[in-house]
Parts: structure tokens; C-alpha cells; sequence
């Protein structure tokens, strides 16, 4: 199976993320980790999984490598239907009104696409102790399972 990571960062938390699970999923699949900014959108509906793992910055918004991304996105209205996603997002309960907020940002355009998000919704909160990576390989193999159930059915 083909499996696409893409990444929204400010400070490259959401890389270092991104590279360690499709590290861990590179020994059973075929992985492909980009940064949103250098991907097209056109690209998604072909997909057969794409994890997205997005930071939040400033007030709640996207990353600046989200950005063009999104716009891209905004533009282009690309017909999502076929798309299974998941999302990892990142930010700091400190900021509990914007907890998040860059990734929900993503999320919501994807669903009004027709993108079918599958898993649960992992975060990780800055606030922790907990690492980044250590909480998305924990959460990864839920994802693989959701997703693998509804190939099936």
C-alpha cells in the first residue's frame, strides 16, 4: 500500500514528526513524506492513505509551509471523495482557544472536499512531557487498522 505523509510546519516539529512515521511505516509500505508547500492537491484524490501532520501557529492558524499549500487548495477545489486521510496536529493546551487550530483548519477543508478522515484525531499538546514522534507512532497503528477495516467493508 502507498502511503503519503505530508507536513505543515513553523518550526519543523511537524517534520521531524512526519519523517519518523513514515520511517516506521517504510518497512511495510511504500511511503512518501513531503512538505505541504512543495505539494499539489491535485494530487490527493489519487491516494490511497495520506497522513497529515500540521503544527499551529500564531492565533490558531496554519504553518507557513501550509499556507500555499491551502490556497492551492482553495483554488483548485479538487473533488476529495476517494480520499482517506488522517490527522496529526500539534500545538499547546496553554492556548487553549487555539489548541490545535492549524490542522482543524486543514481537516475542515478536506471533509467540505469529500475527504473521509479515518482513525482518531491525534494531537499533541506542547504542554506535555511527552514527545511528538513518541505520541504518532503510538497513535500510527490505529490509523493502519482504520484504515485497513474500511478498505474492507
Amino acid at each position: 500500500m502507498h502511503i503519503t505523509v505530508l507536513y505543515g510546519t513553523e518550526s519543523g516539529n511537524s517534520e521531524l514528526i512526519a519523517e519518523d512515521l513514515g520511517q516506521a511505516l517504510a518497512a511495510d509500505h511504500e511511503v512518501t513524506v513531503s512538505d505541504l508547500q512543495d505539494y499539489d492537491p491535485a494530487q490527493l484524490a489519487g491516494n490511497a492513505l495520506t497522513l497529515i501532520v500540521c503544527s499551529t501557529h500564531g492565533e490558531g492558524e496554519l504553518p507557513n509551509t501550509a499556507i500555499p499549500f491551502a490556497e492551492a487548495l482553495d483554488a483548485l477545489q479538487p473533488d476529495l471523495s476517494g480520499l482517506r486521510y488522517a490527522m496529526f496536529g500539534l500545538g499547546d493546551t496553554f492556548y487553549e482557544e487555539t489548541y490545535s487550530q492549524g490542522s482543524e483548519l486543514l481537516d475542515r477543508r478536506f471533509t467540505e472536499l469529500g475527504g473521509t478522515r479515518i482513525g482518531e484525531y491525534g494531537r499533541h499538546d506542547a504542554s506535555s512531557w511527552d514527545l511528538g514522534s513518541d505520541v504518532a507512532l503510538e497513535w500510527l497503528p490505529g490509523v493502519i487498522e482504520a484504515f485497513e477495516a474500511a478498505v474492507v467493508s
